[in-house]
């Protein structure tokens, strides 16, 4: 304990009231931050290299609000950072190594510790490889600090922004997003908030899929893999538990668990829908999509056994994607994100020879060549020698949310970035999306770029002044405002801010701040008149209301 702290040490609420109502010293912070006592410096880097243990530092003032950065130094397990959960590795020989998952292929992997060091260990020599929902950030550095020096760092934090002269000057790139006169209105749409006991420091909503033919009825998700059908009726609301998963889905760590549910085309002949969700199998997890089945009266799932569609390994627990739908050709889409580690070091997503990092299309109406599912024929890559059939279009990091737009038949996708930008595309038949290759509009690496190999960029991308994690939405085709007509609606998990961008002749037309979310926005629902409506991890669903707004 440093000479300036008092006898009594205070509690965590006196830090945290002390850094919300206080300004403190950035000059001080930046000092504390490299002193050797708190680790920081040797966990995180804040250069945009992302080159220690712990997530990159650069942004956290833009990405973060103040009370966010108080809190992951509070509680670091209480929110882990995709792709920064420890792993530990047990070697034959007895050795325990842990620390972040740098790089994971057939040779071994490698991890980093606190110390900064990077460890590689041999496959041969893994006994036994697992996760940690505890961070590898060490609980109550706080205390080390009296609450004025923890301001002080707190203030250091809140000072690193992203530099305007590191990004691209790109139209589809904007370094201002102006803010609509009039945001449109976030309601709650359900009196009750959906929540369950944890699992895991943190666990929420995932998906809400309205039920075709049903008005006013809904799949709601649960990352845990809880179903719930909720109605909305002019008298009341109801909701029951429709399927209960928890026993087989994985949750525990990373952005896991039951992710997405997509209806068939002919659901109300053939009562089908399906599911995206993890599962752990000796330590490895994998992703499910399965064909299920309502029972007879749409109110329940049938009890039969599932249909096994695919299985897809992940390389570490992160990056898994989590979407699934029906294109308007009948064909069922799915996303995969590289799996990690950060950066793509083995350039999953530009490899057509697996599924990780990419947008898929698949019939599931037939099957052919041993598979319980058939290729179209049009795939772009169905008859190219050592391509996956399966595959649409390529070089996606984290794909989290696409849908199709009603009367263009586009297909709207939001993809994660690494450390600097989000991005919105439009995807087309074969085309690759350029990561690791490009992040965005920008040149990320060149290890994976291939002689002759086209990348198409993003139609949009926002810096981490706006957010660090896109959540994909929908173009607007309700009838509420017919200044939305056209509009593609998306929020940023993180920021929570909702953006409405145009586009004309595939390039960034208009982009606007539209409004605000109660909670972070894991998914949008579009109902069958073409409203919207946003999920929020913690628990709320809400409707936005565009009537009051112009989009302009």
């Amino acid at each position: 304990m440093p000479a300036s702290a008092s006898a009594q040490v205070p509690d965590e609420a006196a830090y945290r009231r002390h850094a919300l109502t206080r300004s403190g010293d950035a000059a001080r912070g930046k000092a504390l931050f490299h002193e050797q006592r708190m680790l920081c410096a040797h966990c995180h880097s804040v250069d945009g290299s992302a080159s220690k243990a712990g997530p990159d530092l650069f942004a956290a003032g833009d990405a973060f609000g103040r009370r966010d950065l108080i809190e992951s130094i509070l509680k670091p397990s209480a929110t882990i950072a995709p792709g920064y959960g420890t792993v530990i590795v047990e070697t034959k020989s007895g050795t325990t190594f842990q620390g972040t998952l740098k790089q994971k292929n057939e040779a071994g992997v490698e991890i980093m510790g606190l110390d900064g060091k990077q460890v590689s260990i041999a496959a041969a020599d893994i006994k036994e490889q697992s996760g940690s929902s505890v961070s590898l950030m060490p609980e109550g550095l706080h205390l080390q600090l009296t609450t004025d020096e923890f301001t002080d760092l707190v203030e250091y934090l809140t000072t690193l922004k992203q530099e305007e002269s590191t990004l691209a000057g790109d139209r589809g790139m904007p370094l201002e997003i102006p803010k609509l006169a009039k945001p449109v209105k976030v309601e709650p749409f359900f009196a009750k908030e959906f929540k369950l006991p944890r699992v895991r420091a943190e666990s929420g909503l995932t998906s809400l899929r309205a039920i075709p033919g049903s008005p006013g009825a809904f799949l709601l998700l649960h990352q845990g893999g809880t179903i719930w059908r909720v109605t909305k009726t002019t008298t009341g609301e109801e909701s029951e538990v429709f399927a209960n998963l928890t026993d087989v889905v994985f949750s525990e760590r990373g952005p896991n668990g039951l992710l997405d549910v997509a209806f068939h085309p002919k659901f109300r002949e053939n009562r089908k829908y399906y599911l995206f969700y993890q599962t752990l199998e000796k330590g490895e997890v994998i992703t499910r999509i399965e064909e299920k089945k309502f029972d007879p009266a749409f109110k329940g799932d049938s009890g039969d056994a599932p249909r096994l569609l695919m299985t897809i390994a992940s390389v570490a627990e992160d990056h898994s994607g989590g979407c699934l739908d029906f294109g308007p050709d009948g064909f069922l889409y799915l996303v995969m994100g590289d799996t990690g580690p950060h950066h793509d070091p083995n350039g999953h997503a530009q490899d057509l020879g697996l599924l990780l990092g990419k947008v898929m299309r698949i019939d599931v109406d037939r099957e052919e060549g041993g598979r319980p599912y058939a290729i179209p024929p049009d795939n772009p890559f169905a008859d190219q020698a050592g391509a996956r059939p399966e595959i649409w279009a390529y070089g996606f990091r984290n794909p989290w949310r696409f849908s199709f737009d009603r009367p263009t038949g586009d297909l709207w996708l939001a993809d994660v970035g690494q450390d600097r930008l989000e991005e919105v595309a439009i995807v087309r038949r074969g085309e690759n999306h350029g990561w690791n290759v490009f992040e965005g509009f920008e040149s990320f690496s060149s290890q994976y770029r291939k002689e002759g190999r086209e990348f198409t960029r993003p139609v949009f991308a926002y810096r981490r002044k706006y957010g660090n994690s896109v959540t994909g939405g929908h173009v607007y085709r309700g009838k509420a405002n017919p200044s939305f007509q056209g509009v593609y609606v998306f929020s940023d998990y993180t920021s929570k801010i909702l953006f409405g961008i145009t586009v004309e002749n595939g390039v960034l037309k208009t982009a606007r701040q539209i409004g605000t979310a109660p909670q972070r926005v894991v998914s949008f629902c579009e109902d069958e008149a073409g409203e919207l409506y946003v999920v929020g991890y913690e628990g709320m669903i809400s409707r936005i209301d565009f009537s009051g707004a112009h989009f302009e």
